[in-house]
């Protein structure tokens, strides 16, 4: 008896897996689903991406005299993504283990006759892919930088809103001392700002090496001894490109810098999102999303999905930075499995930070804050938040660890009688009085009471909100100091 004769009548076949299709539509990653950097980091978009390296190196070949301006022009007009079956050329690629050989089989066979020996002509798989990898990148860093742009300035409209509202500070998941969500909205721009620096900084380079990165197959085929350079060089300036000093097909920097960027930039992002998944609990009600997601199960749910979707990113982001970061120590002059194990986690990495800039840029402007929680939160223990303060201003006339000593008997009697931290102050100092214990100068119960206001203790938090905020979001330095 087969499974499927232990199936209810009424219930449907299962599919084939093998039988759906292959295309990766973002079922399980909704997080870039839909992005703008989805679509420019699809097979696609990579596909094209090797076409125009492919087309890019005739084009500067015939620039310099190496070529016939008619191949140039025949192979560009071949380069085009959908003359070519994608999911062909990834079943081929198995053979050679890189999708570039097959690539190039099919486009020597798309150009005419006397334009095929000048496709790939030099080259090597690895000069192809990536630079194709660099061309997609450099096509979704100003994706990327965009959207950080418009998180950036939604922070600052947060940050200059609500300067000086005070909020519970809290340390190791306590309340500690107040703070201002505003101080709070600026360090979130702040890391947004970092992340934009470096991405920006960053300067994807072209790839032209050779079979072992001493560009002698370009010299020999063109019968010109010494032109390597200028070749590699002209290559760049077709793609736009920048042109490193030397060919990196083991010499990494390019791709860990570009991790590390890309994993700092998610984590950035999953920094704020952190401390509104926090603060959108329902327990904490100070901040909640806009426009939050809804449950299968329980209708009443307004879940942070956009916080939700940018902590996921935050977590998947360092192991694959590390994939690239441990690829930096490759053998020879190209390695085996080194180059191959960067290209998904590379494309991964650009989803990831591209889906969570996204989010992000749509979470920060709908954020809505409830100051009236935040200050309830911060009287929930009744002034001890001030414990701090009141301790410094006794410190004078009573010495530092007695007046800890009695900072802390009054906090017990906070917890225990549920009085104000003033009032048990006062007692306590009644008390001491009542024994003769007491000196003189020590504050009365409106000058305590003064002191356990949580508002009066912010330190320089206006300040710092100020002095962040005049960091520009072009630049990333300060324009002046306040």
């Amino acid at each position: 008896m087969t499974s499927a004769d232990h199936r209810a009548p009424d219930r449907p076949p299962l599919a084939d897996p093998g039988s759906l299709p292959p295309a990766d539509a973002g079922l399980l990653a909704p997080g870039r689903a839909g992005t703008a950097v989805e679509a420019a980091t699809g097979d696609a978009a990579f596909l094209q991406a090797m076409l125009d390296a492919e087309a890019a190196l005739t084009r500067a070949q015939a620039a310099l005299g190496q070529a016939p301006a008619r191949a140039a022009e025949a192979v560009t007009a071949a380069a085009r993504a959908d003359r070519f079956d994608v999911r062909d050329l990834a079943l081929r690629a198995r053979a050679g283990g890189n999708p570039v050989i097959p690539l190039v089989a099919d486009l020597t066979a798309a150009v005419p006759g006397d334009a095929a020996p000048y496709v790939h002509r030099g080259a090597t798989s690895q000069d192809i892919l990536d630079t194709a990898a660099m061309l997609v990148t450099a096509r979704c860093l100003p994706l990327i930088t965009a959207d950080l742009a418009r998180t950036a300035a939604a922070l600052r409209r947060l940050a200059a809103a609500h300067r000086t509202t005070p909020m519970p500070g809290r340390t190791l998941t306590q309340h500690a001392v107040p703070t201002t969500f505003g101080l709070k909205a600026a360090g979130w721009r702040s890391l947004v700002l970092d992340a934009a620096d470096r991405l920006t900084a960053l300067r994807p380079p072209a790839q032209l090496g050779g079979a072992a990165g001493t560009l002698a197959a370009f010299e020999a085929l063109a019968g010109a001894p010494g032109t390597g350079p200028q070749l590699a060089a002209a290559y760049a300036r077709e793609l736009g490109l920048a042109a490193p000093p030397l060919p990196w097909h083991t010499l990494r920097t390019p791709i860990a810098d570009l991790g590390a960027a890309l994993a700092f930039t998610t984590g950035a992002l999953g920094k704020l999102a952190a401390d509104v998944l926090v603060l959108a609990r329902t327990d904490t009600g100070e901040l909640a999303e806009g426009d939050g997601g809804g449950s299968s199960a329980m209708p009443h749910k307004h879940n942070p999905v956009r916080a939700t979707l940018l902590a996921a990113a935050a977590r998947q982001a360092p192991a694959l930075a590390a994939v690239l970061l441990g690829a930096v120590a490759a053998e020879d002059e190209r390695p085996a499995g080194a180059w191959h194990a960067e290209w998904q986690p590379l494309r991964d990495l650009l989803r990831l930070a591209g889906g969570a800039a996204a989010h992000a840029a749509e979470l920060c402007p709908g954020l809505r804050v409830d100051a009236d929680r935040m200050r309830a939160n911060l009287d929930r223990d009744r002034g001890l938040a001030t414990a701090e303060r009141v301790a410094a201003e006794l410190s004078g006339p009573l010495g530092r660890g007695p007046a800890r000593g009695l900072v802390e008997a009054a906090a017990r009697r906070c917890a225990e009688q549920g009085t104000d931290f003033a009032d048990a102050l006062a007692g306590l100092l009644a008390e001491a009085a009542a024994g003769g214990a007491v000196p003189d100068g020590l504050p009365g119960i409106e000058r305590l009471r003064q002191l356990a206001d949580p508002t009066g203790y912010l330190g320089s938090a206006g300040a710092l909100v100020d002095r962040a905020l005049a960091r520009t979001a072009a630049t990333g330095r300060e324009e002046s100091r306040r």
